[in-house]
């Protein structure tokens, strides 16, 4: 994800970042501009063509374009920010349950275990969403080897259950009571219950129609303007294919980005930033 100051706003237009829809767009937009001009070109000195109103027409279908973009954006920035929140949730339930163990637990040797294990469940949890395992971020334990983690299909829940194992063997041992882990149930629950949601958003993309359908309604948009703006507008007619077509692929490009908020795109969420910081916390916590 980008940092950067919102309030700057000479630095942001100027700036053309290798994220910025105009870089993606610019042979796109060249070939748009090739086009227009050709049509302009053409019904101006050979086919003029005569149609009242098609300036209004074309505004009407904008307007129309315009709100199913906006719908667009709206669904996946929900998305964006429904990912955000659950990861502040993670945040928040691995202090609690740090915190609640740090009091509980005497022992130094379980506690460094019950941090480590922790930690592996929120590493695994960001790399399982994006499909990739990084064994540097994985911290042996007593009950779990590199090979056990690397060995399972689900890591997030290989390490869950770990935790799991570990609580009660604790229980077991007369380390923690049956009112222990009523208090810790609820953090050790969030853990499984994040993890589920934030597949749910990754695994379930915009409806297949309704993506299709908002492209070729931009593209035949697009198309048709200087069919029909030319014998108004003439050659500036290519300058106004050329902002629209970047306006509405930009949207459209944006939303795409932001609907898998998972990813290292550079819109994406901070993941790393958030999971070493949780690091950071819980080492604070339990040592």
């Amino acid at each position: 994800m980008i940092t950067y100051n919102p309030k700057d706003w000479f630095t942001l237009i100027i700036q053309f970042h290798k994220s910025d829809t105009f870089r993606q767009l610019f042979f796109s937009l060249i070939c748009v501009g090739i086009y227009a001009a050709i049509i302009v070109f053409l019904e101006t000195h050979y086919f003029p063509i005569i149609t009242k109103n098609a300036t209004v027409m074309h505004s009407i279908l904008g307007f129309v374009l315009s709100m199913l973009l906006v719908f667009r954006t709206n669904s996946a920035y929900d998305r964006w920010w429904e990912g955000r929140k659950i990861w502040g949730s993670a945040v928040n339930n691995s202090r609690n349950l740090a915190l609640k163990l740090s009091a509980i637990i005497t022992d130094q040797k379980n506690r460094q275990e019950l941090k480590h294990l922790i930690v592996n469940h929120i590493f695994s949890f960001k790399n399982h969403l994006r499909g990739k395992e990084i064994a540097e971020e994985f911290t042996p334990t007593d009950s779990m080897s590199l090979s056990d983690f690397s060995g399972a299909n689900h890591k997030p829940n290989r390490v869950a259950k770990a935790l799991y194992a570990k609580i009660n063997e604790l229980y077991a041992a007369k380390q923690l009571t049956a009112e222990h882990l009523i208090i810790l149930n609820d953090e050790l629950k969030s853990f499984t219950d994040n993890c589920g949601a934030c597949e749910r958003i990754k695994n379930t993309p915009i409806p297949y129609s309704y993506n299709i359908f908002l492209k070729k309604m931009i593209f035949l948009y697009v198309i048709s303007l200087p069919i029909f703006f030319s014998t108004e507008f003439g050659y500036i007619t290519v300058a106004i294919s050329v902002i629209v077509l970047y306006v509405f692929a930009s949207i459209e490009l944006i939303a795409e980005e932001i609907e898998d908020p998972f990813g290292e795109d550079d819109n994406d969420l901070p993941l790393n930033d958030i999971c070493n910081r949780i690091k950071t916390n819980l080492d604070e916590i339990l040592n």
